[in-house]
């Protein structure tokens, strides 16, 4: 089975067929760093990522781009607020963002462009564009003529006057048309600006995702990726600045978005002020659950995100972790091949990760039901799949052990009570042994006593 993904343009799911077999160029929107990201930036971040995971199980050279954008009025309104230059704000959430991504298990994509390091590519595409009649100047701004493509609004499948309705879209008397939208526009003394032929500004939104595809990707790729909240305005102007920009050629091959995600039922929106930080989820989850949480649903699907789906994902990964544990001292055998494996098929189905959690539930019963080389074997698929959606990647002991919240008693405390424990049972105080196991539960501490000694894990 080939892998299939769900192409938004064709609204459809298709058998994946790269430009060229030796190169997949993937293309991810990332984060405006103005602030630290909430878990709905989060989520398209872990599902590209365990599609990284997969094309580079199938490929031998896949380029995963996510952007930063630092230049925007988010960030010029943030740095005024806090009396910070915008350099600084931008690198301090742009560093942020790097470290809830890690603590999110996330790889490194190959490439993290920032925007304002392609001002000189931005200001190409825009001339451009005026040369060949698809945007004009108009009191200092550039703007893309929208009637100027006959196919504008097929991405997101609406007409110009559709768009216009849903949309917040500023009317200005400059503009030819209300939907016409900026590609650059001018900067005042007191506001970031470069150099340009239409005099001193800086760029639009959109136009940003544009040149740095063009700069590191190409004209053409084979994957964009982004929110579902992105595909109007944002993905619908890129592809008409792009294409136009290119003659005509075709900007992006397959366009995937994932779905929403809700809090506590209620879709998360800055009016309703849901929004739950990465960085504050980390405080009382860590970052596999937060993960797992992530890919408990098909990704084109809403999410809702409660305290209890954190709980359930919680206790999923103990399960999971605990047969691992139950055979430690079994030396996995890396697999030769997993392309039949039910994990596998599962994520070339349009990562259908629910089947595939399922599925690594069951080879972690079968891996527990036998002994010896197959275990072994068992052992290295279950390493090897869950590896596929950045999961089970850490020891057991590191999973029971790992502490969350600040104030968690530290492991040279834990295993200092353990040994006086030790020590009480030898001298039988065992009222003292239990006085000991009851302090280090009350601190979140649960000890386990077997054949091999006492082991602990954190609750």
């Amino acid at each position: 089975m080939g892998l299939q993904l769900y192409n938004t343009q064709q609204r459809s799911k298709e058998v994946f067929e790269p430009i060229d077999p030796q190169r997949i160029t993937m293309y991810v929107c990332g984060p405006t760093v103005y602030n630290r990201v909430h878990i709905g930036n989060a989520r398209p971040a872990v599902v590209f990522d365990t599609l990284f995971r997969l094309l580079k199980s199938l490929y031998p050279n896949v380029i995963y781009a996510r952007n930063i954008t630092d230049i925007d009025d988010k960030i010029i309104a943030a740095a005024a607020d806090s009396s910070e230059s915008i350099e600084a704000i931008s690198q301090r959430f742009a560093t942020a963002y790097f470290e809830d991504m890690a603590d999110l298990h996330n790889l490194t994509p190959t490439i993290q462009p920032y925007a304002t390091d392609h001002i000189e590519p931005m200001i190409s595409m825009v001339s451009r564009l005026i040369e060949q009649g698809h945007a004009y100047e108009a009191q200092g701004h550039v703007l893309f003529a929208v009637e100027s493509m006959a196919n504008y609004g097929r991405l997101s499948n609406r007409s110009l006057e559709d768009m216009l309705a849903g949309a917040r879209v500023e009317v200005a008397d400059y503009k030819r048309y209300a939907g016409d939208f900026v590609l650059w526009k001018p900067s005042s003394d007191d506001e970031p600006g470069w150099q340009s032929p239409w005099g001193r500004g800086r760029p639009g939104w959109h136009l940003e995702c544009s040149a740095m595809i063009e700069t590191h990707l190409g004209e053409t790729i084979d994957i964009h990726g982004g929110g579902r909240d992105l595909i109007f305005p944002h993905h619908e102007n890129e592809v008409a600045q792009s294409e136009c920009a290119h003659g005509g050629k075709a900007f992006v091959r397959y366009w995937l978005h994932n779905g929403y995600i809700n809090i506590d039922g209620e879709k998360m929106s800055k009016s309703l002020g849901n929004f739950k930080m990465v960085r504050d989820l980390l405080g009382h989850f860590n970052g596999e659950t937060l993960r797992f949480a992530l890919l408990s649903a098909q990704y084109r699907s809403e999410l809702t995100f409660s305290s209890d789906l954190l709980e359930q994902a919680k206790s999923a990964l103990d399960s999971l972790y605990g047969s691992l544990r139950g055979v430690s001292s079994v030396e996995a055998i890396s697999p030769n091949d997993l392309a039949e494996h039910p994990v596998y098929l599962a994520l070339l189905d349009d990562l259908n990760t629910p089947v595939a959690i399922r599925e690594l539930h069951q080879l972690a019963k079968a891996m527990m039901q036998t002994t010896g080389d197959k275990q072994a074997r068992l052992k290295g698929l279950l390493l090897a799949c869950a590896e596929l959606m950045g999961l089970l990647q850490q020891s057991p002991e590191a999973w029971f052990q790992s502490a969350v919240r600040d104030d968690a008693i530290d492991t040279e405390a834990i295993e200092a009570l353990i040994q006086a424990r030790d020590e009480a049972k030898l001298a039988k105080d065992y009222a003292r042994a239990d006085a000991i196991r009851n302090q280090l539960s009350e601190a979140g501490v649960q000890l386990e006593d077997g054949q091999n000694g006492t082991t602990w894990r954190r609750d």
